[in-house]
């Protein structure tokens, strides 16, 4: 049915997807934050977990979606792209917190673990890339390792949480995650309840999105790369833009970080469940180069922004560290690499 939707109808449905979206993440923050006073889980697991893997959901239905209907290009694009420009957004929530670097003051143990794990998660990536095009039930051996890695991360992270073998120096601008008593006192039945209404209606923006990237990509003749990393991978990231600059401005900057880095790692199960849902073999093999160059600029922005972590840069109010400079320059020349040679 959203195949038959004319061009302009596709951008008008695509800009309606990006302001649902948009709206739904602001409101997941604050109720992930409370969740995580509530549950005593914490903000770095928490903003890993919960809020990474809620403001996912539209970009993974829109993966398996365009698997599903044989269109893999836009499905890793969007995968791909969604990991890039998130941490790009880190950049702009760095921009709004005037105190010190945001890098800075949210370095925990929890994030820089999360950032390790997303090292490793795209490193498989880029194995299932290059290695033989073997599959099992049209799914290549990779895929499961990329589950089994994350899931294994995820229980590394919260052990080192509970007993951290280190800790970051607590600084003057550092700013700790400390429980708000007034999140305590609130139902947690409510808080659950609303957090998986907004889950829903993310997912559900997702699927829509799908058809309409379809459209704008066939009609405008841009691709479905250019189209899945610049357009999709853009709005289904917007939750994080939203809810990492609201969470700097409730104080939680560990939320903020631990929301991007470990919605990151999340996303590359975006491409697991792709690999799943493509039938036409191993989905590594069918994203072209251009594709695949963004699984290095994601790699490379990530170890940038855990440089920036572990070195800590002291700058005035209003200022920005190297790391957020380098990150978005890795975005931007990404960027007019597949825009000068989509493929």
């Amino acid at each position: 049915m959203l195949s038959t939707l004319s061009l302009p109808l596709a951008f008008a449905a695509f800009v309606a997807c990006a302001l649902v979206i948009g709206v739904a993440g602001t409101r997941l923050t604050h109720i992930v934050d409370d969740l995580a006073d509530r549950t005593g889980l914490g903000e770095a697991i928490a903003g890993a977990v919960l809020l990474g893997m809620a403001t996912s959901l539209s970009g993974l239905v829109l993966s398996v979606s365009a698997a599903l209907a044989d269109r893999p290009t836009l499905a890793m694009s969007n995968a791909l792209g969604g990991i890039a420009v998130q941490t790009l957004f880190l950049t702009i929530a760095d921009l709004t917190h005037r105190r010190a670097n945001l890098e800075h003051a949210a370095a925990s143990i929890g994030n820089l673990m999360q950032g390790g794990l997303l090292l490793c998660l795209l490193t498989l990536v880029l194995v299932g890339r290059f290695a033989p095009e073997w599959t099992l039930w049209q799914v290549h051996p990779v895929t499961p390792l990329i589950v089994i890695g994350y899931l294994f991360g995820l229980r590394l992270a919260e052990r080192t949480r509970d007993r951290p073998m280190w800790r970051p120096a607590q600084t003057r601008e550092t700013t700790p995650d400390v429980p708000d008593e007034q999140a305590r006192n609130r139902s947690a039945t409510r808080l659950w309840l609303s957090f998986l209404g907004l889950a829903v209606v993310l997912g559900a923006s997702g699927w829509l999105l799908e058809g309409v990237a379809s459209v704008i990509a066939e009609d405008t003749g841009l691709g479905q790369s250019v189209v899945g990393v610049l357009m999709t991978a853009v709005v289904t990231s917007l939750p994080e833009l939203v809810t990492s600059i609201a969470a700097v401005r409730r104080g939680a900057l560990t939320l903020a970080v631990a929301g991007i880095i470990g919605g990151n790692a999340f996303d590359t199960l975006f491409v697991a469940a792709s690999d799943a849902a493509y039938r036409g073999g191993s989905i590594y093999h069918a994203m072209p180069d251009g594709v695949a160059l963004w699984v290095a600029i994601s790699l490379l922005m990530t170890a940038i922004l855990m440089v920036g972590m572990i070195h800590r840069e002291r700058l005035g109010p209003g200022r920005i560290g190297f790391e957020s400079l380098a990150i978005a320059g890795c975005y931007l020349a990404g960027a007019a690499m597949l825009v000068m040679a989509p493929g």
